[in-house]
């Protein structure tokens, strides 16, 4: 259960493994690098546990990893929805075609996307080498239109981002909704060692660089 992760609503969070990028600052690592080493909840439990909880959660986050790799993605939020939830999909924006059949279809009620850094910089903060940035534009144009209520945010490491990467993710970002930034944190699973946190001074400088564009610019604590 999570009162963070999904704004305004009690939710439960449904982590699928496996993802496309592997940014060196993945909380998830196992999750992303070797997911048949974490435990698998059987489907049953999983729909037992959401159909006796009705009334008391509200929506449920599909996060991971990175859900949007999986073809059954779109079956598995519709029987989440069929059962009363609202679902919050949470991705890194990659697979563009699988995000805007998941809002035009009415799977995802709400969506929140990582932006990961400018774009000059994307490969090397996605830990992807030729990474093909027009998709993450197009991800971004997309919910930009309003089609459903969603949030960008940010991780912010030390090592990668700069005051220039973020007057330029301003201005790839301007005029969305809201944006949230989140200070990194070692917290033990992490695909590299050695990354630090960005300092308070730092990050409230990224967030008034960001408002520049940006009316909604929030620090979000993990």
């Amino acid at each position: 259960m999570t009162l963070v992760d999904y704004p305004g609503k009690v939710a439960a969070i449904l982590f699928t493994g496996a993802c496309d990028f592997r940014c060196p600052f993945c909380q998830n690592a196992s999750l992303v690098l070797d997911p048949s080493s974490e435990p698998e909840i059987p489907e049953e439990e999983i729909f037992d546990y959401l159909k006796k909880r009705k009334g008391m959660l509200e929506g449920v986050v599909v996060t991971g990893g990175e859900p949007t790799v999986h073809s059954d993605l779109l079956e598995y939020m519709g029987r989440i929805k069929a059962l009363g939830y609202s679902v919050k999909l949470d991705t890194n924006g990659y697979r563009p075609d699988v995000l805007k059949k998941a809002v035009n279809g009415g799977y995802a009620d709400y969506v929140a996307m990582d932006i990961k850094n400018s774009l000059g910089k994307y490969a090397e903060t996605a830990g992807v080498k030729n990474l093909f940035t027009p998709l993450i534009e197009e991800s971004i144009s997309f919910l930009k239109e309003g089609h459903v209520p969603y949030e960008f945010r940010t991780t912010v490491v030390h090592e990668l981002h700069s005051d220039e990467d973020f007057e330029k993710i301003g201005k790839m970002c301007e005029g969305c909704d809201r944006f949230y930034l989140q200070t990194f944190s070692d917290k033990g699973d992490i695909i590299k060692k050695g990354l630090t946190a960005p300092s308070p001074e730092d990050m409230e400088r990224y967030i008034k660089i960001l408002r520049k564009y940006i009316r909604n610019v929030l620090l979000r604590d993990r």
